[in-house]
């Protein structure tokens, strides 16, 4: 897993793997604080959970700038001749381009599904709490 992560180049990887932490730590507090009843005000708490999903949109953003900036730097090694092209070649790299934009899909996803999962909770913590 490290190797895909150096693969894809250190600093769009960071990048988006401290995307994806800040996502868990947004959702792990609003689990707990619903879970030991302290949402005071759930309009400020919506405005967190779409956070979540902004942030998994950031992430699939930053996933597909790195791949563009990847195969921007390998067209132009091989334009200015310091690479040889060959179709291996081609094929490595797109594939190794690819790794960093399936990273920002899968926290895209994954933000997706944790917003839609924080919502229901806040819906179910609202209905609870008007009893």
């Amino acid at each position: 897993m490290t190797e895909l992560f150096f693969k894809g180049g250190p600093i769009f990887m960071g990048i988006l793997t401290i995307i994806l932490l800040i996502i868990l730590i947004i959702s792990v507090v609003f689990f707990i604080n619903v879970s030991t009843r302290k949402i005071n005000n759930s309009e400020q708490t919506l405005r967190k959970i779409n956070t979540v999903k902004s942030l998994g949109i950031f992430a699939l953003i930053i996933g597909i700038l790195g791949q563009l900036i990847g195969l921007f730097s390998a067209f132009r090694a091989i334009r200015f001749g310091e690479v040889e092209a060959s179709h291996e070649l081609f094929a490595e790299g797109f594939k190794i381009s690819m790794i960093p934009t399936a990273y920002g899909i899968f926290i895209f996803t994954f933000s997706i599904i944790l917003w839609f999962l924080l919502k229901r909770v806040l819906k179910i913590y609202r209905k609870s709490s008007l009893k």
